[in-house]
Parts: C-alpha cells; structure tokens; sequence
C-alpha cells in the first residue's frame, strides 16, 4: 500500500512539472545572449544559455524563470505561457563590454586608451548595399565618405579626420582578419560576410600600422564559425532603383525660345526656329526626342547570399557564397559579382589552432554606355536615328560638335576584375599566457580592359581599339608574439611583430587604330594600321617590426606605448629608408574609484589621453628618390626616332611624411545607461610633406621631390546613445554623431609664398575654391569701363579686388570662397522597437562645402547647346542678376561655384522578426522580413543632379551618373 501511496505522488509531482525551452536575445541586436543564467526563482535550480542565447529547463507549473547576464537588465519570465519563449534582454551599457579590433589584437571597449570606433553593426546586417562604404556613410564620427558617383561597381571615397597629405592618398589602410592589403576595392568585399568594422583614427591608434597608418585604419573582420550544429542562413533582397532627383534639360518649346533670344541679342537674321538642318527637319515634321529619357532604363538591383556556418569543439568553419547584380538606371551601366568565402578554424591540441580564410570576388562590369552629358546638351530636335536604323552620329548636323548620347551601346566594352585572397594562421600556446602565431596571406588582383570603337559609333576613319591587361599581387608574413599576465590588481599584454610584405602591380596596354572594318574589333589587333603600346612594373617591399605594451591597474588606470619601424624599398639605399613610428596612451576609468560609488546615475566615466606618430607610405612614389628620364619621339632622317629626356631630377635625402598627433577623449554612461557616447577633441601635423618642386630650365630638369611643407588639422567628435522610452514592449532609441575638422596648410615651401598656380595657400584648407568673386550680372546702362573694360550687358560682373580697373587672371582680382571639404557632418539614427516590429530612420547632413558646378557652366557654341530646364539665362527684357547671357564668352574660365551642403533622409527600414514559436512551427531557426528605402529624400539649395556627385561638363564625361533612389524587400531566413 505504501509503495502504491509513493508510485501515485511520485507520478503526480511529475506530472506538474514541464520542459520549457527558449532563446535569449538582444533586444537591439537581435543576437542571442551567451551565457545568460536562468534560475528558477525562490530556488537554487539553474542551467546557462548557450552560444546562440537558447536554453532548456524542467520547471513546475506557475514557475518564474530569473534571467541575468553581464551587462544587462535581469528579467523574469512567467513559465504558464507557450514554448519555445523568446526573451528580449536589454544592455545595460553594453558597448562597454564590446570586444573590438585594435590591430594585432583585441581589446574590451572599456580597456581601450586610444580612439577607436565602429560601425554599428545594425548598419552591416539590415543596410542592403552593394558596397559596405554606403553603410557605413555618415555613421561614424570623424569618417567622412563621399559617393562622388553612383555608377554600378564605383567605390566612394572616405577620409578619417581630415586630409593629411597634398601629393599622396587620402585612404585609410584596410586591415582584412588581421592582414593588411594595399589597393584594395572594398566593393569587392561581401557585406554578408562582415561580422565586424573597428575604425583607428587617432595618432596613438593607427601608429602600430607605422608607415601606412597616417589616414586612418579600417580594421574588417569576416564571420567565422561556431561550434554547434550546422546553420543555413539565407539572406536575400532585390528592388527598384530610380533618379532621386532628375535634372530635365530644355523640351521644345524652351530650346525654340533660346535659339531666338541667341539670334536677337548676337543679330543673327535667319527665319529657322531651330540654328540646324536635322533640327529644321524635325521641327517641320513635329518630331521630338527626350534625350534623358532615351538613355534611361528601369534600374533594379538583387542580392542572394548563401551561408553554412557550424562544427565542434575542435573544428569550426563558415562558408558563404553571394550573387550580386545590379541593372544601372542609364543604358548600359550594370556590375555583376560572385564571390566564395571560406573561414576554417581547427583546434590540432590544447596548445595548437590552426586556420585558413579563402575568398574570391569576381567583377563584371561589361557593356558599351551612353553618356548623361551629351544627353542634356542634345537639342530636343536632333535626329535619333538614320534611315538605316542606325543611332545618328550627328543629331544636330551639319553641327559636328555633338556626337549623340547612344553611341556607346554601339561599342564593345568588357571591363572585369577578379581578387583572390588567402590568408593561413597557426596559433601555438605554449605556456600559460605566452602565444604565438604566425599569419601568411596571399593577395592576387587580375584585370582586363577590351574595348572597340567601329563605325557606327562615329570613328569612321580610325576604328580604334584598347587592350590593357594588368595584375597585382602581394604577399605578407606576419610573426606575432602576445604575452598576458594577471596578478593582485596588476594586468599586463605584450604584442611583438616582425613582419615582411612585397607588393608588385604589372600592366600593359596595346592602343590600335585603323581597321578595314569591324568584324574582329579587338580580336585582331594586327588588323590595324597605326599601334601604340605602353607598360609598367612595380616591385616593394615592406621589412617591419612592432613592440606594444598595454598595462592596467586594478581597471582604473591604463597606459598603452606602441613603436614600430618600417623599412620602405621606395626609398632606394640611402639612409631614410627606415623610420620608427612611437605612441603612448593613458586611460583613467574615473567611475571605478571608491569616491565615485555615491554617483549612482554615472554607470561608466573615463578620460583618456594619447600622442603618437604616424607615416604615409603613398605619398613617396616608387623609384622616387633616383633621377628619371621621359621617353619621346623626335624625327631623324624623315623617320621618328624614340629617345630619352630629362624628367624628375632624383633626392638620395627623402624622408617619410610624418603625422604628429594628440588625441583626447572622454567616454561616459549615464543613468542605467539610457545615455551614453564619446566626446574627443584632437590635432594632427604633418612635417616633411613629399612635393614636386619645379627647377630652372637651365638644370636640364623639371622637377624634384623634396620634403618641404607642413599640414594640420584639428578637430572634435561627439558620439551619443540614448535609449529614449523603454517601457514593457516599445523601445525608442537614438544614435548622434557630429564632427568638425578644420584643415589647413601651415608651409609649403619654407619661403612662406603660397603656390598659387596649384591652389595652394598658407593658413587655408587643402581644397579651396579659387575664384572670381561674382557680384551680378552687368545690366542694360551700365558702365563696366572702370572695373572691367571689356564687359558688355549680359556678361557676368566681378568685383575688381585689386581696384585697378580691370578683371585680370594673375590671381589679383581671385580669392578663396570656400572649401570642397565638409566643415562639419552629422548624422542621426532614430529606431523604434515594438514587440517584433522594428523601425529604423537613419538622417546625416553635410554642411560647410562649396563646389564648382560644372552643370551651370554651359558654353552655347552659337545658340545650338541644349541647357539645364529652369537654369535661365539673361536677356535685354529679363536682366537676370546671377545667370550670364547666352552669348556670354567665359573668357576667364570661371568655375561657377556654389554652397554643397546637404541634409539627407539617407535610408529607412521596416522589420518584422518571426517570433521563435511560429519560426519552430514553419521549421525556421529565425526569419526577418524588410522593407528599406536608400536616398529618400534631399534638402539642399544645389542647383544640379546630387550636391555630392561629381558632375564633368567637358573631357571624360563617362563618370556622370545620378543619384540613385532604391526600395528594397529582403529576407533574413536561417533554418534549423
């Protein structure tokens, strides 16, 4: 009876109790929590999450789950609900326990002494963009990028903390899982495949990559594998591109009404409405062609990326493959990529791991294109086609100055670019604390260019062709020694590198012209009747060691000394060809001090100090420091003979650039850390800068490189978090970030002169704009005779500042009007959580630029150039007070300057993430669904297609192109 009695309750108490199951996850990131504790409360009953946030646990019926974990909010959970739970934890202030990238190793956020920041990984994860720069824009302090065109397969440019250099790059070093690569297009990097971005811009920071490390650092680092079951993750997205603003040039009845403003104010006497025979044609007949809108197709562009992540405790590995492409709003523009990536860790004993990383990218930018410029220049009522059906060669004939737009799709154009990279790493630890590790990686970058011009797009005579072939490759070895010691309240690093790379870059290029016709193109080449051909080859070599040292006491105070020493081959045998690159920073993590407990609203305060020295290895061109000769070709006995000329006269005493820089900081965290952010002020000098001096004729030279000048800046960043509401299942937070820099030239050639004919000057920016200062337009009874002799109404007025009389371009009546570099940007996220909804507005401005623009700087060539819709122009009844006649001669080739400031709705994104219950139920480990919006909307008082695009109104016009406005559904799926 009695083991009846004890078999019943036994049953019954187990019938109380269930398995409930669940994941833990950030409710900002949306990662899993590792680690968290979950206990059943009022008892001593637990169990840990594990790497992916997810937990099993028997509980009794009604039974309260205590979640907690490092760095955030602890939670409690009711079990009387379904299974599997999805539980959302919130940081406390988490990017206080963040793990970044500080080169050669890692750091936590509240460790670091220098200034590092990244990328918020939200902007890596749910930003869809074909290159990782346009993520990244506008969202880190004191990192300006630019996107000066949007033509598929361009990279923008980016800028960290000013300009340090007048002759060499401006790029930052770009550091792939701790190999450093040179040349290299990020628009060939997976977005998908980036778990991380940590950006160096402080002296004391970026001094451990010596010669290289003077504009900045961008540290990478690609996802790798965890031990678990295997993961398929699928992320996909595609959508729409259109213009995001469009720029009409003159319809009919506005290019009609020009050719007869032209006609009266030159005294031209004809009867044409429109100046030639095509146009009279058309015009007769009623025929019209929108010139934009025959060059314009629907843009559209897709993304499909495949990825296996997994293994065990021994091998881990993450394999991915991607297919990008995108279909450019103008014909004939379009980038396909594909690339494969491969990251193995294997563990071979407890003192042994080993690695490989494989990637390969390979670019299509095929296709003949046509040409925006041409496009808005063309007369409404230029012939499209010949009889033929051919595009007309000359739409406006007998005017032979404007070639039609549609030209290039009649080309042959092949432009690829393929990158492989390998990286392998061992890692031995042989004692406790002591690791070595040695990485050696492999980079090869092959090219091709084809291209064939035949008759129908208007060579008639020549028929050329273009064959250019190039690689590049480069090898590093990389020895890094780390020692880590713990005692008392003492902690102690060591990081010691010796390191060699050699670079080299081969190319070659094969120009031909004058086929028979144009069956073979380039195929052929010995077809041709005329050729030239031209190559080159490049070798350096790198030779570098690296001592650093980080020490702590108690993590209250923190002092990091860094030196490294480059040998550069640019620099030939003399004695400079070494330099030695120190930096030393302090860190004084104030809100750890006893006296600071009572503040209870101050959860983190930190001060930090640094002073370093950095080098610019791009500035000192290879072969620079010895004479150089020029080839050229001089007739001899009625043949051309080819002989050599004195050309760069060579300097055995060049020295490396260097940047001197001091850096402060504060970091702090405020109430529970609902506010949080960075504050940083610095200044930057660059000595020895490397220019081009010219010489006297009688030297037999035209120029010398010498290190003469001096560049600076200074500048203050703020970082700021704020969670705003956070209130059961809404959440409101925000992400600030400004920066302003103010650059300047301090000496140029040691005589205190500036150097007018390169636009350089003393006590101002590195990109100025240098022009006349317009003051009007002069109007009908106006005397021009006192300030510019040879002005007539109509013509634009500038003020005469040297007050001779007279308009010169000596540089006397010139000045600076601004810069082309931002004074100060800005940008702000806003995002919104409720339950599973997600939405996130991302805002940047750019203020303080002036450019020259190139739109408005039109030259009418009699009447017949089509115009900017809406630009407007002066006439003898409408004495326009800004815009010039249309018979105005730009004798003075004044550039049109203009304010390019900006603010931008740069993107939006809507998300929903599939709850764990319903995911389980379709057999999903997670799924997100997204809408996004890029480039929605821009305020600016530019007159033009995109204040920050480059825009050329003569010359290689082929870089124009709109800026693009895209709508993007995408999907997040990993199964389970």
């Amino acid at each position: 009876m009695m083991l009846f009695l004890f078999v019943i309750g036994s049953f019954m108490a187990n019938a109380q109790n269930r398995l409930v199951s669940g994941r833990i996850i950030d409710s900002l990131t949306l990662q899993g929590v590792s680690g968290a504790t979950v206990k059943i409360k009022n008892t001593t009953k637990g169990t840990v999450a594990n790497p992916d946030g997810s937990f099993k646990i028997e509980v009794a019926t009604g039974a309260i789950l205590e979640i907690s974990a490092v760095n955030y909010h602890p939670v409690e959970v009711k079990t009387n609900q379904s299974t599997p739970m999805q539980i959302m934890m919130t940081s406390i202030n988490k990017t206080l326990a963040d793990v970044v990238v500080i080169g050669y190793g890692t750091a936590k956020r509240s460790d670091v002494t220098g200034s590092v920041s990244s990328v918020p990984k939200a902007r890596l994860s749910e930003i869809p963009a074909p290159n990782v720069l346009q993520a990244m824009e506008g969202t880190v302090a004191g990192v300006n990028i630019t996107t000066g065109t949007n033509a598929p397969g361009e990279s923008p440019s980016i800028v960290v903390r000013g300009v340090n250099t007048i002759t060499g790059s401006t790029d930052p070093l770009i550091v792939i899982d701790g190999t450093p690569f040179q040349s290299l297009s990020l628009n060939d990097i997976n977005t998908n495949d980036i778990a991380s971005i940590d950006i160096l811009k402080d002296v004391s920071a970026t001094a451990i990559y010596g010669t290289r490390g003077a504009n900045g650092v961008l540290l990478i680092t690609t996802k790798h594998g965890k031990a678990g079951k295997a993961s398929i993750s699928f992320s996909n997205y595609a959508g729409p591109e259109y213009f995001a603003h469009k720029v009409k040039p003159m319809g009919p009845a506005e290019y009609v009404q020009k050719y007869a403003d032209y006609k009266l104010e030159a005294g031209v006497d004809n009867n044409f409405p429109v100046p030639n025979q095509y146009e009279q044609e058309n015009y007769a007949a009623g025929k019209t062609t929108d010139w934009l809108k025959e060059i314009s197709q629907q843009g559209f562009i897709q993304d499909h990326n495949l990825s296996i992540t997994g293994g065990g405790k021994d091998v881990r590995y993450f394999v991915s493959g991607d297919y990008f492409r995108e279909k450019g709003l103008l014909k004939g523009f379009q980038n396909k990529r594909g690339s494969i990536r491969s990251n193995i860790d294997a563990t071979l004993a407890s003192f042994l791991t080993v690695g490989a990383n494989l990637y390969m990218t390979l670019n299509n930018f095929d296709g003949g294109r046509v040409n925006l410029q041409q496009a808005m220049q063309m007369s409404p009522y230029g012939r499209f086609k010949d009889p033929d059906g051919n595009y007309t060669i000359f739409p406006m004939s007998g005017d032979l100055a404007f070639q039609s737009p549609m030209l290039g799709l009649t080309t042959t154009r092949n432009d690829r670019r393929e990158n492989f990279i390998t990286n392998v790493y061992a890692e031995v630890k042989p004692l406790a604390g002591l690791k070595y590790r040695v990485n050696a990686s492999y980079n090869y970058l092959p090219t091709l260019y084809q291209y064939y011009q035949g008759r129908l797009a208007g060579d008639i005579t020549n028929c050329s062709a273009t064959v250019s072939n190039g690689e590049r490759n480069n090898w590093v070895v990389e020895n890094i020694l780390t020692y880590e010691k713990n005692w008392n309240k003492h902690h102690i690093d060591f990081t010691g590198l010796y390191s060699a790379q050699q670079n080299r870059e081969y190319s070659s290029t094969i120009n031909a012209s004058g086929f028979i016709n144009d069956a073979l193109q380039f195929n052929a080449l010995q077809g041709a009747s005329t050729f030239s051909a031209s190559s080159s080859y490049i070798k350096t070599t790198i030779v570098s060691q690296m001592a650093r040292i980080n020490y702590s006491y108690d993590s209250r105070y923190l002092i990091t000394a860094t030196a490294r020493r480059d040998g550069y081959s640019a620099f030939g045998s003399n004695t400079n060809k070494y330099g030695t690159f120190p930096s030393v920073a302090i860190a004084w993590n104030v809100s750890n001090e006893a006296f600071m407990k009572k503040a209870e609203f101050i959860d983190n305060l930190k001060l930090r100090g640094s002073y370093g020295l950095s080098g610019n290895q791009s500035a000192v061109v290879p072969n620079s420091t010895v004479t150089t000769f020029s080839t050229t070709s001089i007739p001899s006995g009625g043949k051309p003979t080819t002989g050599i000329v004195a050309d760069i006269l060579g300097n055995s005493d060049l020295k490396w650039e260097s940047t001197y820089g001091a850096n402060i900081g504060i970091d702090f965290s405020l109430f529970k850390g609902r506010v949080s952010g960075t504050i940083e002020g610095y200044k930057t000098t660059t000595k020895n800068l490397v220019l081009y001096r010219q010489l006297p004729a009688a030297t037999g030279y035209l120029n010398i490189v010498s290190n003469v000048g001096k560049v600076g800046n200074k500048g203050i960043e703020v970082t700021l978090r704020t969670q705003n509401i956070v209130s059961g299942d809404f959440r409101w937070e925000t992400n600030f970030n400004f920066a302003a820099n103010n650059n300047k030239i301090l000496d140029l050639y040691g005589d205190k002169k500036d150097d007018i004919g390169n636009r350089l000057f003393i006590g101002k920016p590195i990109y100025v704009i240098y022009d006349y200062k317009q003051v009007g337009v002069w109007k009908v009874g106006e005397d021009p005779s006192k300030q510019d002799p040879g002005a007539i109404p109509g013509d634009l007025k500038f003020a005469d500042l040297d007050h001779n009389g007279v308009i010169t371009s000596d540089g006397k009546d010139q000045t600076i009007l601004g810069q082309s570099t931002p004074k100060w940007t800005g940008g702000v996220t806003s995002a919104w959580h409720y339950k599973n909804f997600h939405l996130s507005v991302f805002i940047q401005t750019v203020q303080g630029v002036t450019k020259y623009n190139q739109l408005t700087n039109f030259v009418d060539y009699g009447g017949r150039q089509n115009v900017v819709s809406g630009l407007g122009y002066w006439t003898p009844t409408n004495q326009s007070d800004v815009r010039p006649s249309i018979n105005y001669v730009n004798y003075l080739n004044y550039g049109y300057p203009q304010k390019a400031n900006f603010t931008r709705i740069k993107d939006a994104t809507f998300s929903y993430t599939m709850p764990n219950s319903l995911a389980d139920k379709l057999k999903l480990s997670a799924l997100t669904l997204y809408v996004t919006g890029r480039n929605l909307a821009t305020f600016t008082n530019w007159f033009g297609w995109d204040p920050e695009a480059n825009y050329a109104a003569t010359g290689d016009t082929g870089g124009n192109y709109p800026l693009v406005r895209t709508f993007i559904i995408g999907a997040n799926i990993t199964l389970k």
